[in-house]
């Protein structure tokens, strides 16, 4: 989701992706939790390595991109006057 793209949206449309942002609000929290949930079990079970850290180190990218697209689409709504 650029910034760009979102320029380009009509109010209606904004007002819909952010109503689907909610629902992948929910998925994008529960692959966060099983990547680190799988993190953890390596941890226990084989000892720290790099199987361990793989994950995490997805799960912060993630997060990362999670939080800009987020933020990307909160500054446009503001930006129109739109809640």
């Amino acid at each position: 989701m650029r910034e760009k793209e979102l320029n380009e949206l009509t109010d209606q449309e904004l007002l819909d992706k952010k109503k689907k942002s909610k629902s992948e609000n929910i998925i994008n929290g529960a692959i966060l939790g099983f990547l680190i949930g799988i993190a953890t079990y390596s941890g226990v079970k084989n000892g720290i390595g790099f199987f361990t850290f793989l994950p995490l180190i997805f799960a912060f990218y993630a997060a990362n991109q999670w939080k800009k697209n987020k933020q990307a689409l909160e500054e446009e709504l503001k930006s129109r006057n739109l809640k």
